[in-house]
């Protein structure tokens, strides 16, 4: 059984010109619904349905293994071509068991929200699934003379807000669908139909421009109380080396010896994290004198140099030390990084990192590459503990 999770994503968007690649949170929204659908178990692959070039540069850039791109027709991308038209396209070409067919204006959606729809489809034998979030609002009619009448309470016993249970309401987040049932009825809610609620704010999806400030507020919101819970886990805080301790640049003497450009608030930052109890290291590919004696003056734990996969290399500290990845924090800036920065449970990257990093770890810093972007990630990490604690 396979279960793919389809985003359709044109270029062509009026209200919000090129919206689905527009940063929202410290991402180009259409990233927050891939690596959601990236990091459901249930999910399989992830497929991106678009027209567009730069909108596959870009998702194709923030280097998900199991995220690919489906060229769309023309017909499916006119400003009146329907969803469905995508879905027919797409089953044109695969034959997957399962569609969840997701949204790009609706970036609240998480990975858990996805596992929990699948399980909850499971359990009800469902052959479709639809998401909802409850309003807690008093709905009214009106008659075709003018008249108005209430839906779904009594204005004589008036519930309070606790005693009453709404209305579930269809947020369009996402939608759930066996393939075979889809062909059949030509209808992505079809046959047995359940219901997976979300949170309340869900209902905001993304069409208008005073829409993005709401759900920006939101997903800012979620990220710093995630974030901090994430921080609050690290026991091992690993950094790459150029352009993260360093500038990135490159520098000679005289007699053509390398130099490195260190930042001694970085030195620092390192410093207050072994006091905190936490292991500190660096994984970087190069493999030179240099790094080992800067590494010897910080007293780091763990020094790994010539590590060509960064990835295997901090899953092997993590069994060296008996520790989940979830565990470990790790700073990178470039591609060589990615892998890694994925698999860990707190990732983060210098402000000049290139865009697939920026767009891929859980934190920006505010410092760039060489100018103290460890010691950032170390006070957000000791922070946490304070708050946590």
């Amino acid at each position: 059984m396979t279960v793919v999770a389809l985003i359709p994503a044109r270029g062509g968007s009026k209200s919000i010109p090129r919206k689905n690649i527009r940063p929202i949170a410290g991402r180009p929204l259409i990233a927050h619904a891939a690596i959601a659908a990236h990091e459901a178990a249930g999910v399989d692959e992830v497929v991106i349905a678009t027209d567009d070039d730069e909108i596959a540069s870009v998702v194709l850039g923030l280097g998900l293994e199991r995220l690919r791109v489906f060229l769309r027709s023309a017909e499916t991308a006119t400003d009146t071509a329907s969803t469905e038209s995508v879905i027919d396209n797409y089953l044109q070409h695969e034959s997957p068991s399962s569609i969840v067919l997701m949204q790009c204006t609706s970036p609240l959606t998480t990975a858990e929200d996805i596992d929990g729809a699948l399980r909850r489809m499971a359990e009800q034998g469902a052959d479709s699934l639809v998401t909802v979030a409850r309003q807690k609002r008093f709905f009214w009619s009106l008659a075709d003379d003018g008249s108005a009448s209430p839906v779904n309470y009594d204005p004589r016993h008036r519930p309070r807000r606790q005693e009453f249970d709404g209305q579930l309401v269809e947020n369009g987040a996402f939608y759930i669908f066996s393939a075979q049932g889809y062909r059949a009825s030509g209808c992505r809610l079809h046959g047995r139909v359940a219901a997976y609620e979300m949170a309340p704010e869900t209902l905001t999806e993304i069409d208008e421009p005073e829409d993005w400030l709401v759900v920006e507020k939101l997903l800012t919101s979620r990220q710093t109380h995630s974030l901090a819970d994430r921080a609050r886990k690290i026991r091992v805080v690993l950094a790459d080396v150029d352009g993260v301790l360093t500038d990135a640049g490159m520098y000679y003497s005289e007699a053509g010896d390398e130099l490195k450009r260190f930042n001694t608030r970085d030195g620092a930052g390192f410093s207050f994290l072994r006091e905190a109890g936490i292991v500190t290291g660096i994984v970087t590919r190069e493999n030179t004198r240099l790094v080992a004696r800067r590494a010897e003056k910080l007293k780091l734990d763990i020094v790994v140099q010539g590590a060509s996969d960064k990835r295997r290399a901090i899953e092997a500290l993590a069994g060296h030390h008996l520790i989940h990845l979830d565990e470990i924090a790790y700073i990178g800036d470039d591609v060589y990084d990615l892998e890694a920065l994925q698999h860990v449970g707190l990732s983060a990257c210098p402000a000049d990192a290139v865009p697939s990093v920026r767009h891929a770890v859980h934190h920006v810093c505010a410092a760039r590459g060489g100018e103290g972007a460890v010691r950032e990630l170390a006070d957000l990490i000791l922070a946490a503990r304070r708050t946590g604690s």
